[in-house]
């Protein structure tokens, strides 16, 4: 199948210039957008199924994301039905259900007032899976630190999110539920792993600031209080 990344300019490093490779000033200007601008999303999804093409470039920024020792360990399982979806969210509910018990008081009620997935309301759900055994037990880059091919997994998620972001996609990750319970209804091998339950569809909005700031549940950190220098604690 035919790669719509590849359509882009191949990018040659042959030129003295160390500036060579930036971006110009509206391509990073995009990129930075995209990342600003990501949201979770839950509940502004619109039923519109997504255009193949724009999945496929979607899909295909995923598949180009690092790895460690190029091992691709990635799956993209695609839930279309609604069927499918309902059993997905009456787990989600469940597992829902047990996590709030640990909240008490205005935390509790503020927990249960949140739009925590939009799985029957977005149009497809993607579950990304992580194949540890791809190329073996181990591997250039794993011997010592096997856990890089789930982070390598990671990336291939904020890859999408991304690029789903470019094209007008809303994507959200739903991460309450139980994994045995997951695994019966996808099917899913015991030797492979579930990194991202995703929601993923067209959104007729999306938040200016992080939903889970603006409803009052956290606020970003200050980014210089989480940088340190040279040993851990010295900032």
């Amino acid at each position: 199948m035919h790669n719509p990344l590849d359509s882009y300019r191949e990018v040659t490093i042959n030129d003295a210039d160390e500036h060579r490779l930036a971006f110009d000033a509206q391509d990073r200007a995009a990129v930075y957008r995209a990342i600003k601008t990501r949201r979770d999303v839950r509940d502004q999804f619109l039923p519109n199924p997504i255009d193949g093409a724009v999945l496929n470039r979607i899909l295909s920024a995923a598949h180009a994301a690092p790895s460690v020792g190029f091992m691709q360990p990635w799956n993209f399982l695609l839930i279309n039905s609604l069927e499918q979806r309902q059993k997905v969210q009456a787990a989600f509910k469940a597992a829902q259900a047990e996590e709030a018990q640990q909240f008490k008081g205005e935390r509790k009620a503020l927990y249960q007032n949140l739009k925590l997935e939009g799985i029957t309301k977005a149009p497809l759900n993607i579950c990304i899976t992580c194949d540890p055994n791809r190329n073996g037990k181990t591997g250039l880059g794993r011997t010592h630190n096997p856990q890089m091919a789930q982070y390598s997994v990671v990336c291939a998620v904020q890859n999408l999110w991304l690029a789903a972001r470019a094209e007008g996609v809303g994507v959200g990750w739903v991460s309450i539920y139980h994994e045995a319970k997951m695994r019966q209804i996808l099917q899913i091998p015991e030797d492979i792993e579930i990194i991202a339950y995703l929601c993923v569809g067209y959104v007729d909005e999306l938040y200016e600031e992080p939903e889970l700031q603006v409803k009052g549940w956290r606020k970003r950190l200050p980014l210089e209080d989480l940088i340190m220098h040279e040993r851990w604690g010295k900032q």
